[in-house]
């Protein structure tokens, strides 16, 4: 069993209260800034509240900024961060957490200084005790479907105790839920919450409502491990 860090912080402790809240983050990857605000308007609207841009996105910085002023009900966070530049533009432009695909222990530091939640990225059991001693907030398990989706989770979850996992890459509305129960803290969704023919439409009814389907469907969980 790995035990979690023998010294809580609490802008961790936060921020795992709002993954044990919501259980599901909406990720954004914007063509543009007026469809990538449209995206998240139309899941804050189906009741999610944990929103991510990817740094791949149109103006990230200028779309976190926007989403922080106008979606003062919802955390705003940025992924697909590589880089401390990339660390530090989004801490500026108000993001409230980052989550990156791989694990590096000097972005996970840089974000600690400014008591921003960092998710680092990892997939084997070795990579993601890694991460989590590094100080990571939680780390993110990618890309799950492709190494066996929840299957692969409830495996790698037995022996390592309480590290909060968030899977992401390939999760889907149908089996979100299954991922909770193989021991996922929360999961991440993209394309899922956001088909490109409704994008490309503006059809964000749709989306909006693939956002109340989801939480509907995965509801709340009160406590994880000792946190």
């Amino acid at each position: 069993m790995i035990s979690s860090h023998s010294q809580a912080v609490s802008f961790k402790d936060r921020w795992l209260h709002w993954l044990q809240t919501e259980r599901a983050i909406a990720v954004i990857r914007a063509p543009n800034l007026a469809t990538g605000e449209a995206m998240a308007r139309a899941v804050a609207a189906g009741g999610m509240r944990l929103i991510e841009v990817t740094w791949n996105s149109d103006r990230p910085e200028t779309l976190v900024r926007h989403l922080r002023q106008r979606l003062p009900d919802c955390l705003i966070g940025a992924g697909t961060i590589t880089t401390p530049q990339q660390v530090s533009a989004a801490i500026a432009s108000g993001a409230q957490f980052l989550f990156s695909p791989h694990t590096h222990r000097a972005l996970i530091q840089q974000a600690a200084e400014f008591e921003i939640p960092f998710v680092a990225g990892a997939l084997t059991p070795t990579e993601i005790v890694t991460a989590w001693q590094a100080g990571a907030a939680a780390v993110k398990v990618f890309p799950i479907q492709c190494v066996g989706g929840a299957d692969y989770l409830r495996a790698v979850r037995e022996p390592l105790g309480e590290i909060p996992l968030v899977p992401t890459g390939g999760v889907t509305l149908e089996n979100a839920q299954t991922m909770l129960e193989a021991g996922a803290i929360a999961v991440g969704l993209a394309g899922q919450l956001f088909p490109k023919a409704a994008v490309k439409n503006g059809e964000w009814a749709i989306v909006q409502e693939r956002a109340a389907q989801l939480k509907q469907s995965l509801g709340s969980r009160a406590t994880f491990g000792a946190v």
